[in-house]
């Protein structure tokens, strides 16, 4: 019989807790089966000379990624990063620290790719790669949700995601890899979405949502899919098409495109904003998924790319799609020249729908009544991926001012969640890098500690009762473990869920 999840119970200061050895070492995710395995082109089960093959692929990444080598060299163990995880301070598994998790694999590069190591290992702390180690790998770097907290706070910048992202690259090259992002790397590839939504189903969804607002606004806004010579093409999370709050967040974004009379579409073809190459560290399956987007942009003819409330599909978008496909500008074979010529380089490409929103209010090309959000009284979390690996705006931090802008533009009670927690500091969701999966729940409901311990002072000292954000994942994370806190699952939703209440719609 499982053991029951609890939540922890919240700090009476936000110290560092007593270390737990071990507390999370039979915390283990699901392995990929055969047929996720093969579906993208990773061995079945792991490799009969795994060790081997792990070793020469660590090789292989070294020589590749110069920031991975420095990574490997330049940690001093100050502990400065030691209590910045979020799934340590939930865990107090001490392998959970941030310094501690990068040494399980650091340990293994000092024993085959160092001197020192090779002689005398056991002077530097080396380790040989045993079938005990590796398992050790699986387990705790699928304990890190790749959200770059402890980078801040790190004096050399170490940054744990690729150090994570390295250690996943190289157990699916052995033929381990986890359940639950390569099988959906593998919905992407086979029907274009997360969720394996099949294009009729989208379509019906979409009609439905139609249906739906006409009947509460009486105005007819469109969904449109797969329309040719639209401005704007939309790349969303497919989750906005599927469940609350994530659907509430799209219908805002309709109402956005319609009070402005801009054109739009979405794709069946890439109707998927979320790609989870990113998570595996793996660039194959990060540009073949990013590649979608590319070949639905030239198919429709759009002007615009615009991608919607998604923490990870942003970071992606911003900092990987110019070289990856030629959205933005970067890449430079044939079909991304001819993108560039397409698109319209008025705009930034691509761009994030609360820059496009942000700049319509300014503009007051739409107007928003704030008396609409009245009922609620509203903070913000701050989305790793947003936070620490994007930006939005032409203004340094444009990606922390510009969703709160919109949020005070569209409603009058909001309130900030202690410094610390927010911006550049803020907390993970506790379900991010491929961890949002039930078999991990004792996790995510750990690792959301800091963040419901913020949301909890915030709720007790003003009152608070909505907690906005700009992730899929985010919502998705919140909507789970909220009730373990005591909180409705409701107290979460998107910032374009807020927009949506305000806007006022015409007929365009």
């Amino acid at each position: 019989m499982a053991a029951e999840i609890k939540a922890p119970a919240y700090r009476q200061f936000s110290i560092a807790p007593a270390i737990q050895p071990g507390s999370m070492a039979d915390t283990k995710t699901f392995v990929a089966n055969e047929k996720i395995q093969e579906a993208i082109g990773f061995p079945p089960a792991l490799v009969d000379d795994w060790h081997d093959r792990a070793i020469a692929k660590m090789g292989e990444l070294l020589s590749k990624y110069r920031s991975f080598k420095v990574y490997m060299d330049a940690c001093v163990h100050c502990g400065a990063c030691s209590d910045k995880c979020h799934y340590f301070i939930g865990t107090a598994d001490p392998k959970n620290m941030p310094v501690a998790r990068q040494d399980l694999m650091r340990s293994v590069y000092r024993r085959y790719f160092t001197i020192p190591g090779k002689l005398f290992p056991k002077l530097v702390g080396a380790r040989d790669l045993t079938r005990e180690v590796l398992d050790e790998w699986y387990n705790y770097f699928h304990q890190c949700s790749e959200c770059r907290r402890c980078s801040v706070f790190c004096p050399y910048g170490i940054d744990t995601a690729e150090i994570t992202m390295a250690a996943r690259e190289i157990l699916n090259s052995i033929g381990y890899g986890q359940k639950y992002s390569n099988e959906i790397i593998g919905k992407v590839h086979k029907i274009g979405n997360n969720l394996g939504l099949p294009g009729p189903a989208l379509t019906d969804t979409l009609e439905g949502l139609e249906e739906d607002v006409k009947e509460a606004t009486g105005i007819d806004v469109r969904f449109p899919i797969d329309v040719k010579g639209a401005e704007v093409l939309l790349i969303t999370p497919s989750a906005d098409f599927f469940a609350e709050p994530h659907i509430d967040s799209l219908i805002g974004y309709a109402k956005v495109f319609h009070a402005a009379g801009i054109s739009w579409t979405l794709s069946s073809k890439a109707s998927e904003a979320g790609n989870f190459g990113m998570f595996i560290g793996n660039y194959q399956q990060l540009r073949e998924i990013a590649m979608r987007v590319r070949e639905a942009a030239l198919d429709l003819g759009v002007k615009r790319v615009v991608v919607g409330e998604c923490g990870h599909a942003w970071r992606v978008a911003y900092s990987f799609w110019n070289t990856l496909t030629g959205v933005g500008s970067g890449a430079a074979d044939p079909y991304a020249m001819q993108l560039q010529k397409q698109l319209d380089h008025r705009y930034k490409q691509p761009m994030h729908i609360c820059e496009v929103t942000w700049d319509l209010i300014e503009r007051k090309v739409i107007r928003l009544d704030k008396e609409a959000n009245d009922k609620h009284i509203i903070t913000y979390h701050d989305s790793c991926n947003v936070a620490r690996g994007s930006g939005m705006g032409d203004v340094f931090g444009g990606q922390f001012d510009i969703p709160r802008n919109i949020i005070r533009a569209a409603a009058n009670n909001y309130v900030e969640m202690a410094e610390g927690t927010t911006r550049e500091q803020t907390f993970c969701c506790g379900g991010g890098g491929g961890l949002l999966t039930d078999d991990l729940l004792d996790l995510r409901v750990k690792g959301a500690l800091p963040r419901m311990e913020a949301l909890h002072n915030v709720t007790e000292t003003h009152g608070v009762n909505f907690m906005a954000t700009i992730c899929a994942i985010c919502k998705a994370q919140f909507t789970k473990v909220l009730p373990y806190y005591g909180f409705d699952r409701r107290t979460v939703g998107g910032v374009h869920q807020l927009v949506s209440n305000a806007i006022r719609l015409g007929d365009k």
